[in-house]
C-alpha cells in the first residue's frame, strides 16, 4: 500500500497496521528465530484480511470490501 505524502487520513491506516501486526503477529507469541516469524506472516496476513472483523468495516474483514463476484474464489472460500 502506498500513502501520499503528508495525508495523515492514509498515514494513520498504516500506522494502525502496523501496531496491529506488532501486536497480533510479531510479538503475540514467543518465535525460536527471526525465520520461524516470518514463516507465520503469510497465514497471519491471511486471517487478518479475510477473517479478523474490523470494527472500522462494521465487524466485517477487509475482503469484504473487495469488489469481487460471488462466484469468484471469494464465495468459496471458508
Amino acid at each position: 500500500m502506498r500513502t501520499k505524502p503528508y495525508t495523515p487520513r492514509t498515514n494513520g491506516k498504516a500506522e494502525r497496521f502496523i501496531q496491529t501486526s506488532l501486536r497480533e503477529w510479531a510479538y503475540a507469541r514467543s518465535y525460536d528465530s527471526s525465520e520461524q516469524r516470518a514463516k507465520h506472516l503469510p497465514a497471519w496476513l491471511h486471517h487478518y484480511n479475510w477473517h479478523r472483523p474490523h470494527s472500522s468495516l462494521n465487524y466485517k474483514p477487509p475482503i469484504s470490501r473487495a469488489p469481487l463476484p460471488l462466484n469468484n474464489v471469494l464465495g468459496l472460500h471458508n
